[in-house]
């Protein structure tokens, strides 16, 4: 059902580009961009999963500006699309604070801009969306993509963003746009 979807943006465990996990930097972008286009798609629940304790510092002055500060005042939009906004240090923190809300542990969502085997289709996975009435945890990773072991404990590997383009590096930020449009927006 469409009033069960989240959305979590992982920060580590993070691949790096030799195939090493990290934790990834956070921008300004990835709180208040992705938590506008959450909101525009009526996502329940927006997570940043970041487990340094300087980068969650650099969120919570995000927050303050423009949840508390002159950024909310000045940009009440702003300030209401942060509403959905939530940081957790770990996948797993996310996952217990969805059950602590629903009732339920979520059906877990995996997102990859590399081409994979067993994927399943926008179209698919938005008809599941709309019937399913367990609750949904879409993922989406930075750096050079989540690790195996996430794409291991999902329901469901979700087929990347295709362009008629050789080129497919899209920042985070459009790949979750893109992609809730595709899965939620109108038909």
């Amino acid at each position: 059902m469409l009033d069960k979807v989240y959305v979590a943006l992982i920060h580590y465990p993070i691949l790096k580009k030799d195939g090493t996990i990290v934790s990834t930097a956070v921008t300004n972008f990835d709180v208040h961009d992705i938590s506008r286009s959450c909101k525009t798609y009526n996502i329940k629940k927006y997570f940043l999963v970041s487990n340094l304790p300087a980068q969650r510092k650099i969120v919570e002055r995000v927050i303050d500006y423009w949840v508390y500060g002159h950024g909310g005042e000045f940009n009440p939009n702003r300030k209401q699309a942060l509403e959905i906004f939530e940081m957790e240090h770990y996948l797993e923190d996310v996952i217990e604070r969805i059950e602590e809300i629903e009732g339920e542990k979520p059906k877990i969502v995996f997102t990859s801009a590399k081409a994979r085997k067993n994927v399943v289709t926008h179209e698919k996975l938005k008809d599941i969306i709309r019937t399913c009435k367990d609750p949904i945890l879409i993922l989406f990773g930075t750096g050079w993509g989540m690790p195996e072991e996430i794409r291991e404990i999902s329901d469901y590997d979700l087929e990347p963003i295709k362009a008629n383009s050789e080129f497919n590096h899209l920042s985070v930020r459009a790949a979750v746009a893109i992609t809730l449009d595709r899965l939620i927006g109108e038909n």
